[in-house]
């Protein structure tokens, strides 16, 4: 992986956030020269567990997701982390090494608030606490759903919860192959494209090569928390696939 200084790509997300507009002049221009970027390829470990913890992060471009690992080699993947969304807001507020991998699922790119300014942030900046607020009740949002998805739902509806405004907000077209989508959801390839070939015969989504549209998103909610769909609609996923079993997360 590697590191660079800010970027126009990068420049242009700060100016996007609500917070940072309402930021003084002179502290905007600090802020800017606190962030940096860097860059990994597909299969890349962008941030290990166990390491150093530099700042509050986002994605540029790309897709990561984030898991930890157990001393048996158990893998538990939490979630998917498109472009535009911010992570990392848990390890930024609490001093100790970060707890889990960040993984490249496709070329990459990381923005960093280092951890100076984020802290000042904090202590300074109103609309930043209220930014900071709202993106962690999102994420614990998430995280309820993960671990009802897991008790409970069966493989199609996991899969219709990962497709959902839950976990990509604004967002009614997924460039997103099935192989990126089994390893969020924790699921073989095999058990999402029959998943997806469901939900496609359903008139819920239309599939394309790399690409998922949702045709009813309200139709899509729904079946992603029916508690109709059988649970032996899609079978379990037994190929030993080796993909992580999604479970319940802190805030990341």
């Amino acid at each position: 992986m590697s590191f660079d200084t800010p970027s126009t790509a990068s420049g242009q997300f700060l100016k996007a956030q609500p917070w940072f507009r309402e930021l003084p002049a002179g502290q905007q221009a600090l802020v800017t020269a606190g962030v940096f970027t860097s860059q990994g390829k597909k299969g890349d470990v962008l941030l290990r567990a166990g390491g150093e913890v530099e700042g509050w992060y986002a994605v540029l471009s790309g897709l990561v997701k984030l898991q930890s690992s157990s001393p048996k080699g158990r893998v538990s993947a939490f979630i998917g982390v498109p472009d535009g969304e911010w992570f990392g807001e848990g390890s930024a507020l609490k001093p100790e090494p970060r707890r889990y991998d960040v993984i490249a699922l496709r070329d990459t790119e990381l923005f960093c608030l280092s951890r100076t300014i984020f802290d000042e942030l904090m202590a300074t900046c109103l609309p930043f606490n209220h930014f900071l607020v709202a993106h962690l009740n999102k994420r614990l949002g998430q995280a309820m759903t993960i671990i009802e998805a897991g008790r409970l739902r069966s493989p199609e509806e996991r899969v219709a919860l990962y497709l959902s405004r839950i976990f990509w907000q604004g967002r009614r077209r997924l460039v997103l192959s099935q192989e990126e989508l089994g390893h969020l959801v924790g699921l073989s390839r095999q058990t999402v494209n029959r998943a997806l070939k469901s939900m496609e015969q359903q008139g819920l989504v239309s599939l394309a090569l790399g690409r998922v549209t949702m045709l009813d998103e309200q139709a899509l909610n729904a079946h992603a928390v029916s508690s109709d769909t059988p649970a032996h609609a899609v079978p379990k996923d037994t190929t030993g696939s080796g993909h992580p079993t999604p479970s319940g997360l802190n805030p990341a």
